[in-house]
């Protein structure tokens, strides 16, 4: 397969692959690529061992953001190293760049581009390069890639070196029902934002759109009986659900189209984001700026709202504000059951 390059101080990138021009099918369905490095952890596959991982994500990517919320829940810093990649500004699109080091250059890895680790791994990848990404630092080359189920491997697999107290997200009883809420969530909510938003009929944006609105009221209905999707606690289904949530006012609202409800017209799917935001580890890994887009403020005379007024936007205050969740909890102290 042939492939386009450009050489940026020396190292030759391959142009990015566009979503609309992969992975559209004829009918205009956006259909998203599968993940190329799926294998787990633990005897046999890639080795557990502390310090031998980097997860690299990205601010805007809210499959990526799970990581790295799930990685400090947990208590995972001193045992994977992380970084931030955005896109940078080139003729073309080259994908993830480690834009906020010195030299554009990730101090780990000495990479500065993150499919120099992807090609390093299969140098035949003909996909988009893609964030959550872990990679091993001994060799170089992403290990896994595999969104639905990294967060997972961090909750089990690398339980040997999550934090005392550090809260049990994955209960083996309750792992079967996560699954397939989360599965629920994959089609229903986190992907049909983009499977609306690169839809390349009308047919096809508006069977996602639909499936999202139906699937935001279903779950205005299911919580206003129980504090968490779960009940009292909080899983690794929540996660799933607040990062998408977080983006849906200020950044996937202009993917969607028109817009038929804010979260804020949700009043139990905003205090419940709300209550989740309020924990360090959900609160730290959450880029409101960011995600709002800012770099659409300068030069165009039709601004988005956030645009013209992201200075004058508290978000911590917005999202700081009270939700009463804690009366729907027969444990309102506790949002989640520690490890034993």
């Amino acid at each position: 397969m042939s492939y386009e390059y450009e050489v940026v101080d020396g190292r030759r990138i391959r142009v990015r692959p566009r979503e609309v021009n992969t992975e559209v099918d004829a009918d205009g369905y956006f259909h998203r690529q599968p993940n190329r490095f799926t294998e787990g952890f633990g005897e046999g596959k890639n080795p557990i061992e502390a310090g031998r991982y980097h997860l690299v994500w990205a601010k805007l990517c809210h499959w990526s953001n799970r990581a790295s919320i799930v990685r400090e829940l947990l208590g995972l810093e001193d045992a994977i190293s992380v970084n931030l990649v955005n896109h940078g500004r080139h003729e073309k699109n080259l994908g993830w760049e480690f834009v906020y080091d010195e030299n554009f250059t990730d101090p780990e890895l000495g990479i500065r581009f993150l499919s120099e680790a992807y090609y390093a791994a299969d140098d035949s990848y003909d996909g988009r390069t893609t964030v959550p990404a872990l990679i091993d630092k001994t060799t170089g080359k992403v290990v896994n890639n595999d969104y639905n189920r990294l967060t997972n491997y961090f909750e089990v697999e690398f339980r040997p070196f999550h934090k005392p107290g550090a809260p049990d997200l994955y209960p083996e009883e309750l792992r079967d029902r996560i699954d397939r809420m989360n599965k629920w969530l994959f089609d229903n909510v986190n992907n049909a934002v983009y499977r609306a938003s690169f839809a390349r009929s009308k047919e096809a944006h508006f069977d996602a759109f639909y499936a999202f609105y139906a699937a935001l009221d279903l779950l205005e209905k299911r919580l206003s009986e129980r504090r968490f999707l779960f009940g009292d606690y909080i899983t690794d289904a929540d996660i799933r659900l607040y990062v998408t949530l977080a983006r849906l006012d200020i950044r996937y609202t202009h993917q969607l189209g028109h817009t038929k409800k804010r979260l804020v017209d949700y009043p139990n799917l905003w205090g419940y984001a709300r209550d989740l935001w309020e924990i360090p580890a959900f609160r730290n890994n959450t880029y409101f700026k960011s995600f709002a887009n800012p770099k659409h403020k300068v030069g165009s005379a039709f601004e988005t709202f956030n645009a013209r007024f992201l200075d004058e936007i508290d978000f911590e205050k917005y999202w700081g504000a009270p939700h009463g969740r804690q009366a729907l909890s027969s444990d309102p102290a506790n949002k989640w059951v520690a490890e034993t």
